[in-house]
């Protein structure tokens, strides 16, 4: 049961995923025109009344990024000023997130907290995301911050596989923390691969830590971007030994030729989740398969409506 008061809104980036949140939930999805004028502008206007409302906005910051972030600032604003009780900005996936730091004193932005300083003065009362590329970005806001996991998804998944010679792989340093939380929850091994990255967006792999030769080998990530880490490391483990190379990861962001790095690559499949849509090389890759968060999402949004525990829905 869900409260009476309680409305799920959505923008541009991910209507599937928001529509699919509102069925978990048996509601429908708030009623708005968000369009462009003619130069580009976002224009949000309400169609239903949302005065009092316990209010949600399902938008991922995907691409384009600044459009939906846009689309997002500009729909809280509207619901602020139409009088909602609360404004949730239920982010699945949060841009601009691996900037949350100046890496060796660079005259750089920390555009993660640009990005929370502009949905606060918004008004966002409080915000829901899902496996944040860097935890302590939670910090830069000043509001409630959830951010849950999609491990739940993942794991689920590969449970179903049933694995016998399973070894769960971090892709770099970074990704230890939850490569190891991974392995932990399946109760296998960890390798890690130690990789070097000479400048952004080009990886290249270096050595690998772990026992992993003829045995099914888990990437697990965050992120898939460029897909330059997956297929450096995919190719590492194969040459190594490896039988079959799989990677889980939460965000699919395949930007530039993501798609087609992966469709020729070492990798077995890549195993990712709704909170980015698919562009059309993606979901016509065979090698590319897509999990939905919506429940996950839309279980989190109740809880969060009905004020009951959040944390408990991970709890081991």
């Amino acid at each position: 049961m869900v409260p009476d008061n309680l409305m799920v809104f959505s923008g541009n980036a991910n209507p599937k995923l928001a529509e699919a949140v509102g069925n978990h939930l048996n509601i429908p999805l708030g009623r708005a025109k968000v369009s462009r004028f003619s130069d580009g502008e976002v224009q949000v206007e309400l169609l239903e009344n949302v005065r009092g409302k316990d209010v949600f906005v399902v938008q991922p910051t995907c691409q384009p990024t600044n459009d939906n972030l846009m689309e997002l600032i500009i729909t809280v604003d509207a619901l602020r000023r139409a009088s909602a009780a609360r404004i949730t900005a239920v982010i699945p996936y949060y841009g601009y997130a691996r900037q949350d730091r100046r890496p060796r004193s660079t005259r750089v932005a920390i555009s993660a907290k640009v990005v929370a300083n502009m949905l606060q003065a918004a008004g966002i009362d409080r915000v829901l995301t899902m496996d944040l590329h860097a935890d302590q970005i939670q910090g830069f806001f000043d509001v409630p911050v959830d951010n849950i996991y999609a491990s739940p998804i993942l794991l689920g998944d590969l449970w179903k596989k049933n694995y016998s010679d399973l070894v769960v792989v971090s892709p770099d340093v970074g990704g230890v923390v939850r490569a190891r939380a991974v392995a932990k929850r399946m109760e296998t091994d960890l390798a890690i691969i130690d990789k070097r990255r000479p400048r952004a967006n080009v990886s290249e792999v270096m050595n690998i830590i772990g026992e992993i030769e003829n045995r099914t080998c888990v990437i697990v990530d965050d992120i898939v971007d460029t897909a330059g880490t997956l297929c450096h490391a995919a190719d590492a483990l194969k040459e190594r030994g490896a039988k079959r190379v799989l990677a889980y990861a939460t965000h699919p962001v395949f930007s530039g030729a993501a798609v087609e790095k992966i469709t020729n690559s070492a990798l077995d499949e890549v195993v990712v989740t709704d909170t980015i849509p698919l562009r059309e090389d993606a979901l016509n890759c065979p090698k590319i398969r897509q999990l939905t968060c919506a429940s996950l999402i839309g279980e989190t949004i109740s809880r969060i409506a009905c004020e009951s525990s959040v944390s408990s829905l991970f709890a081991e």
